[in-house]
């Protein structure tokens, strides 16, 4: 039987469940038969792409290079060229409406989402899709602004998302006040620009006090 083509490998969709001490999360993006890519890149710390794609030297339509360095979030943030940096708040999620928001990201670039949470509780859901071709997702937290980059952790590795053939979701459940960046990364890509596409919504959790009681 031949070797699973990675066309045919985007095709599938993943549901993932992956927890630790900041965050609880959900997200539907793009794996392969068995072992899926999300869960390769948790168990071996590893970002990008699955083994199986780096071992061929394959290269994308548009000439997409994988790197496969590790805790490349980090070293994204730090050193790679950002096209968009938008900064959000809760009461900015609850105002955001029916509607998609727009955001670009140039070619060897990236952007990023970044949500302010003063309490720890809600639950912050995304949708995005994206133009022309697919996009790497991830996210991750830091405490405050004065938090150095490389002290961020990893909520969620660079994974990459078919968002040009279907919507991606995900959600995310805060434990920690902080700032939480969702990154859509573009720097793989040489000679392409992307759009995403997005719709973030924002679930507080709710308090039973008793007050109700008789």
């Amino acid at each position: 039987m031949g070797r699973q083509s990675g066309a045919d490998a985007d095709e599938s969709l993943l549901r993932v469940l992956f927890s630790e001490s900041a965050c609880h999360s959900v997200i539907n993006c793009s794996g392969s038969s068995g072992e899926t890519q999300l869960e390769r890149s948790i168990r071996k710390n590893t970002r990008y792409h699955s083994a199986e794609h780096q071992s061929t030297g394959e290269v994308t339509p548009d000439d997409e290079q994988v790197p496969t360095v590790q805790d490349s979030e980090i070293n994204l943030l730090k050193s790679g060229e950002v096209t968009v940096a938008v900064p959000l708040s809760i009461d900015d999620i609850a105002k955001f409406g029916e509607s998609s928001r727009e955001l670009f990201i140039k070619s060897s670039s990236y952007s990023v989402i970044t949500v302010a949470v003063i309490d720890s509780g809600p639950t912050i859901s995304w949708m995005f899709s994206s133009e022309p071709k697919s996009i790497f997702f991830s996210v991750v937290y830091r405490e405050s602004t004065d938090t150095p980059v490389q002290q961020s952790k990893v909520l969620i590795p660079l994974t990459r998302c078919v968002s040009h053939k279907e919507t991606i979701q995900g959600q995310l459940k805060v434990r920690h006040p902080g700032l939480y960046t969702l990154i859509f990364d573009n720097s793989f890509s040489r000679f392409i620009s992307k759009k995403v596409f997005y719709h973030l919504t924002m679930e507080k959790s709710i308090i039973y006090d008793g007050s109700d009681c008789p």
